[in-house]
């Protein structure tokens, strides 16, 4: 391993290499305002106390005061993409019917019969009415009351408001979001900058190419944590490192609700020496499962050209010819490095022409020991042509790998890597004596602003 030599950057100490911003400053095109962005202020040092993702309290506090007041990702608009359809979204105890009411609206249901109180509906499908399956109380998909049978039982009805309560309801990028907070901001006051900021890569007319969910076993927090810093590639995945510049990654918080991580690729880790840009290349293409290509057979790199040139242009290419629309105005860097922005409190998006990927750790039920993880990956297809199908939700068995599920393709080892880690990070939380987690100052920085706008959240 190199010595390490801090330099400065954002005012802060940094690992020895090029950073981001140099690596702008070589590209051949115009750079967009977002990339030039470097925004990450101190946020303190202190310890943070593990009871925040071991502790029941702290769930209950979150539970109480955090999942009413945020808004959060449901499903993709295409999950529901016919009037009636609907997907059953879930969050600890609370059930919602997110449902397609016209060709754009949507609306969302608290899934509860007004009856006796039985859910509604049980699963996703489609439905012209909701029907309560224990005494047919009856509802159109506008939430407004149909009636029950024997209404002549229940004339006392007739001065109540019998419609089904609804919460906000919000779309971007092909994303549906629900707020239960009557009073919620707007959801693109929530999610400035992040519009615009994707403006460049319209998320809504990309397709789900692949959808995949697993129970974890660790707090959601760990598990979203896992996928907000690239410090950790040095020891978990080290096999990337010859194409994955960890220690360069470029860290920014956007207000309360927006964080990003830039990670450069297609230069080796200043932690790995002597690296040739022919393994670069070879190794990015082979073993990162985001290039338009995963093989390097038949690829030799001009003379003079970097590893990193010479992937770009190859993505530019390739990605062109799949959307059938020319890239020429995209930056290396959007054609190559992983740029990663969380929306709070638990989404996590990519941005990219080709290959978005997206992560959301839910806790599973009332269980604050494990979570739900799903990952999708978002496709672009040529333009003019028919959208395809959405793909179906692949759930795996608890103890199934990732790697067992080929639509994620070179991610899924990836993954298998990552998740050895949360479960192992929960377990010894739990046995901790310290009681606490020391945090790197700049490479965890987003992972204290997400603790940060928690505790907004639970102080308000």
């Amino acid at each position: 391993m190199s010595e390490l030599i801090k330099v400065k950057q954002q005012g802060e100490e940094r690992c020895q290499g090029v950073s981001y911003q140099d690596l702008l400053n070589d590209e051949k095109i115009e750079v967009p305002a977002y990339l030039r962005e470097d925004n990450n202020p101190y946020m303190g040092d202190d310890d943070i106390s593990v009871d925040r993702w071991i502790s029941r309290d702290f769930h209950d506090k979150e539970k109480e005061k955090l999942w009413p007041k945020v808004w959060q990702m449901t499903c993709r608009e295409e999950d529901i993409p016919e009037i009636g359809d609907h997907h059953i979204y879930e969050i600890i105890d609370q059930s919602i019917i997110v449902t397609r009411t016209a060709e754009n609206e949507f609306k969302g249901f608290i899934n509860s019969c007004l009856h006796r109180g039985r859910i509604l509906r049980d699963c996703d499908g489609h439905a012209d009415e909701f029907v309560c399956p224990f005494h047919g109380a009856t509802w159109d998909i506008n939430g407004n009351f149909k009636g029950i049978p024997c209404k002549w039982d229940f004339s006392h009805l007739d001065e109540k408001d019998m419609s089904l309560p609804q919460v906000q309801i919000g779309t971007w990028g092909g994303f549906i979001f629900i707020n239960f907070d009557e009073n919620c901001v707007p959801l693109d006051e929530y999610l400035s900058p992040l519009p615009d900021h994707f403006s460049r890569f319209p998320l809504h007319d990309y397709y789900k190419g692949a959808h995949v969910q697993r129970e974890v076993q660790c707090n959601w927090k760990v598990g979203a944590e896992a996928f907000m810093e690239s410090f950790h590639t040095l020891e978990t995945h080290s096999e990337i490192l010859t194409f994955t510049g960890d220690a360069n990654s470029q860290y920014d918080t956007f207000g309360d609700h927006i964080s990003r991580s830039v990670t450069p690729m297609g230069i080796p880790s200043p932690h790995l020496p002597d690296v040739t840009e022919a393994e670069t290349m070879r190794d990015i293409l082979e073993l990162s499962g985001r290039m338009a290509t995963d093989s390097a057979e038949g690829h030799e790199m001009p003379e003079g050209i970097s590893a990193r040139t010479y992937v770009a242009e190859t993505n530019r290419e390739m990605f062109s010819e799949i959307i059938g629309e020319s890239l020429d105005h995209a930056t290396q860097s959007e054609l190559e490095d992983a740029i990663l922005y969380m929306l709070f409190p638990n989404t996590q998006v990519w941005t990219g022409y080709h290959g978005n990927i997206v992560y959301r750790f839910l806790p599973n039920g009332d269980d604050h020991n494990s979570c739900i993880f799903e990952t999708m990956i978002l496709l672009r297809y040529k333009k003019g042509t028919k959208r395809p199908d959405s793909a179906e939700k692949n759930i795996l068995r608890p103890d199934q790998a990732f790697s067992e599920a080929p639509e994620i393709g070179g991610l899924g080892p990836v993954f298998d890597q990552d998740d050895s880690n949360m479960a192992a990070v929960q377990k010894g939380m739990i046995a901790s004596r310290k009681g606490a987690v020391s945090l790197a100052s700049y490479q965890e920085s987003r992972i204290r602003h997400l603790h940060q706008t928690i505790d907004k959240y639970l102080n308000a």
